[in-house]
């Protein structure tokens, strides 16, 4: 954090012009911040990082001044023009009036200074909109009175460590705090805490946008003592904690002792689960912590009751296949099982043994090999073998079908596109 802004004058070409008397006194010291600052000498076209500064005009020459000590940038003169940034980069004159016809909501609404301009146009090189500016101001009104540079500094790190660009904008929705977040004193320890669980460093970046609201959590308040209670309460194994955390970000940002001790409790009294069971779908599908009770877990095992199944039964799958607790009744689970019954004429207990066919796709894998192996003529007589849509494609081909994969993708190509044509009829 610089004592003032420096300021370098270019012409319109991008040359360095000599500065006027009234900076001769500065200009030693300029040159030297300039040259520390990694700031390049062309203003158009070569790499001058002009999206992170706001340039004004002043006697027909463009002047570069760049501010790292307010929450927006300066104005020497209310009169002055702010030249704002598109997404190229390049220069764009613009006065008061023209920045009102480019957000107007903004002004109408919460009266936004045109210092801020410069942020709200580089926050638009990752799709945010107007609408999107007025949520980011209702959740939280600082976020855009930042420092566009040290906007930038923060979202290029956040890149920097796997975050898509394509996320940048859900996470600013969501957690718009992130642009006062500085990247030493908080990113870069939060980023260590992930890493130093286990998680790959390929997947910071998948975890930052699903729960980008850990940065507003103390490390050592909050974060560790989470860890710690998922060890030592709940009976996560240490070197299953990374894989937990991956599967469900969402994990060390809420109350995990009453949503461990709620569901504990449900589980054990609904189906007799032992202690053990619950805490191996836990590690399995930690999302298992997320679901309501009454609209998620309940309605589920009461479905599979409802098919004739036992509560041992149910059980022995939610055990090996927890993420059943995840699939539609309407859209998944109840169409499966109207399929096993009536096509593949198998009875119900045949799930507890292949629990994995409530979690393969009727569309593309379980219609697709039964009607191949049907007309194919090579479908065993009686219950269909729920073993056969198990093994990868090409396994199914070799041990099954005695095709190539090609065929077989052909045919359930023209299938899928028979079931999606008599899908848009009953539409019609």
């Amino acid at each position: 954090m610089d004592d003032f802004a420096e300021t370098a004058e270019f012409d319109v070409n991008g040359k360095r012009v000599k500065s006027q008397n009234r900076h001769k006194t500065r200009k030693g010291n300029q040159r030297q911040s300039e040259k520390d600052r990694g700031i390049r000498s062309s203003m158009f076209g070569q790499n001058l990082k002009v999206d992170e500064d706001q340039l004004y005009v002043r006697n027909g020459k463009s002047t570069f001044q760049r501010s790292d000590i307010g929450d927006c940038y300066h104005d020497s003169k209310k009169t002055e023009e702010v030249r704002s940034l598109d997404m190229n980069g390049r220069g764009k004159m613009m006065t008061r009036k023209s920045m009102e016809g480019k957000y107007p909501q903004l002004y109408e609404e919460i009266d936004l200074d045109k210092k801020c301009m410069p942020l709200l146009d580089y926050l638009t090189t990752f799709g945010l909109k107007e609408s999107h500016f007025i949520q980011m101001y209702e959740r939280h009104m600082p976020s855009l009175q930042i420092n566009v540079c040290s906007a930038q500094e923060r979202l290029e790190y956040l890149l920097s460590v796997g975050v898509k660009h394509r996320d940048v904008r859900r996470i600013l929705l969501r957690q718009p705090q992130i642009l006062e977040y500085t990247v030493e004193n908080n990113l870069k320890s939060h980023v260590a805490f992930l890493m130093g669980l286990g998680i790959p460093s390929s997947r910071v970046g998948q975890i930052i946008s699903a729960a980008p609201s850990l940065f507003s959590y103390s490390v050592e308040n909050s974060l560790k003592p989470t860890v710690r209670y998922l060890v030592e309460e709940v009976g996560i194994k240490e070197k299953d904690l990374g894989k937990v955390i991956q599967l469900s970000p969402q994990i060390l940002v809420q109350r995990i002792d009453i949503t461990w001790n709620t569901r504990y409790m449900f589980l054990s009294k609904e189906l007799g689960a032992p202690r053990d069971n619950i805490v191996k779908m836990v590690t399995k599908h930690p999302q298992l912590l997320h679901y309501s009770i009454d609209d998620g877990l309940l309605p589920r095992i009461n479905f599979l009751r409802g098919i004739g199944m036992g509560d041992a039964d149910i059980l022995k799958i939610l055990t090996t296949l927890t993420q059943v607790l995840s699939l539609s009744l309407e859209e998944n689970l109840k169409p499966k099982y109207m399929y096993l019954i009536n096509e593949l004429h198998n009875e119900v207990r045949s799930l507890t043994k292949y629990p994995m066919y409530l979690s393969l796709s009727l569309d593309q894998r379980i219609r697709p090999r039964h009607r191949f192996l049907v007309a194919l003529k090579k479908a065993p007589k009686g219950p269909f073998p729920l073993s056969s849509l198990v093994p990868t494609d090409e396994c199914f081909c070799q041990q099954w079908a005695g095709t190539s994969l090609d065929t077989y993708l052909a045919f359930r190509q023209r299938l899928l596109l028979k079931e999606f044509a008599k899908k848009y009829e009953k539409k019609g």
